[in-house]
Formats: C-alpha cells, structure tokens, sequence
C-alpha cells in the first residue's frame, strides 16, 4: 500500500517547480548555510568523504561542487574487461533486448526507439541487443564514465518529465526511462555502436557532458539533436564522460553482435551494487 502511495504522490507532485527550486539552491553560494546542508547530506546518505580528492566539506563553495566531487587518484582502478561499469550505483536491471523491448521491472518495458527520442533508424541498430540500467542513488559518485573506447557521433536531447527514478518509482511507472527528460550519447566503438543514456529525475538539476558543458537548463521545448560525425571527438575506457547535478540513472545499449561476442559479469544481479571501473562484460570467444 505505501508503495502505490509513493507512486501516486509521484504523479501529484509540483515535480518541475522541485527540481527547478533545488536546482537553485544547488548552484549558489551561500557559505555557512551550504556548508551546513552539505554536512547535514553527508551523514544521511552516509557519504563516503575519505575516497573524496577534497574531503573537507567547508571547502565546497557550492552544493553542486561537493556532489560532483572528484576523487582520489586510483579510488576506482579499472578493471581488465571488455567493458566497464560506468558509474558507482546499483544495478537496475541488465540482459537482452527482446526484439526492441527493454525490461524496466515486472510487469513494464519500454522500446529502443521511445529512449532514443523516436528515431528508429537509431533504435533498429539495437534490436535484440542488450542494455543495461544502472541507479545512482544520492550517495553515490555523480561523475559518468566511458564503458569502453568510443567516438562521440551524436547527442540527442530529449525533453519529459521528471519522475523519481527510485527502485519504487521503476516498479510502478510505466515506461519510466522513456518519458523522463534524459540525454542520448551515440558512439562508435569496437564492439559496434553503442547508447548512454543520462536520464533526468525529481531534483536532478541538470546533465552535463565533457564536450558540450551542461546541457539543460534550459529545458528545451522539443528534441534536439547536435551531430559530431565530422568531429574526432575520441574517449577512453575510464575517461569521465557527463556528470548528474544530484542522482538519477543511466541507461546502455549495444546491438546485437557486440551481445553475441560479450557476457554480462556473471556475478552481476539487480539490485546489486557497483562501482565504477568494476567489470561489465567480458569478451568470449566462440568456437569455429
């Protein structure tokens, strides 16, 4: 019952004016107060500072720098796999992409073609591929990280609304990753094209990427899209691509030969935690 609540109050929330609101408070400096709110963040969600390259909470001038907070060289060394997990979080769900259907929770899916803001030359690349969508909750490291080597080929911005992304919300909002305001990144890579998808939440108050800086606000009205086929623009696995101003999710997609050369980290569950530079997927071999 209480969960049906909280997704209903979901629905009923001033979600834009919240997020709008936070996204104010998190971008100023206002010395003591956010000092105070840092801290007061910090012991509720158990924030982990000592992996912090900068733990001293006074020392952020503004909530938006402590939550986008570098760390420490080597606090997440990278492991030797195909691909890596690119952010610390939790596994949402992860496998195969039933024809063009991605699995949210019982009960909920959502198509390729929906995520990637209704281009379905895009989606079609991915038809029974595999995806996974991975949860940052507030306590997590905010910064996102190339999964593998990619070239950026296209980003698509695709306007929605502003659900919570939580366990609770996935469970009980349909196509949930699909309606909310999320970032769409296109690359090349070895393993074929590949989706990373920055969806926005409740309180997110913006999504930024490495090569274009923040993304939104403004929230534009209508998907727009900025291409970069004539632009080398080369990231390595490990190299810090986009970052959340507060949490939300990230969702992956590759097509389906890259699906039948790599396996899901067999010790990979929903639910389970992660951490950034951990294995994904490994590449397997196939006999001739």
């Amino acid at each position: 019952m209480f969960e049906r609540l909280s997704v209903i109050a979901q629905y009923l929330l001033p979600k834009r004016w919240l997020t709008e609101l936070a996204g104010s408070f998190a971008s100023k400096q206002a010395g003591g107060t956010t000092t105070a709110v840092i801290g007061w963040f910090v012991k509720r969600y158990q924030v982990n500072m000592q992996e912090a390259l900068n733990p001293d909470i006074a020392s952020y001038a503004s909530f938006n720098d402590f939550f986008t907070r570098e760390l420490k060289p080597n606090a997440r060394p990278l492991a030797q796999a195909a691909l890596i997990s690119p952010v610390d979080g939790a596994i949402s769900q992860f496998g195969k992409i039933e024809h063009d259907q991605i699995f949210q929770a019982k009960g909920h899916s959502y198509s390729t073609t929906a995520l990637v803001g209704g281009d379905k030359e895009l989606a079609d690349q991915f038809e029974n591929g595999s995806f996974a969508t991975l949860y940052l909750s507030p306590k997590d490291y905010h910064r996102i990280h190339m999964p593998c080597d990619g070239r950026l080929t296209r980003m698509i911005y695709v306007p929605g609304d502003l659900f919570s992304v939580n366990p609770t919300t996935a469970r009980g909002v349909p196509g949930l990753f699909a309606r909310n305001e999320r970032v769409v990144c296109v690359f090349d890579s070895k393993h074929g094209p590949f989706v990373l998808t920055l969806v926005g939440a409740t309180i997110v108050g913006s999504m930024a990427t490495t090569w274009h800086g923040v993304v939104n606000p403004p929230r534009l009205p209508k998907v727009t899209e900025w291409r970069y086929d004539e632009q080398n623009i080369v990231m390595k696995q490990g190299e810090e691509m986009g970052r959340f101003l507060l949490g939300s999710t990230v969702v992956m997609l590759f097509p389906k030969s890259a699906s039948e050369t790599l396996q899901f980290n067999p010790t990979w569950q929903a639910g389970g935690a992660i951490q950034m530079g951990q294995p994904m997927c490994q590449q397997v071999t196939t006999a001739n």
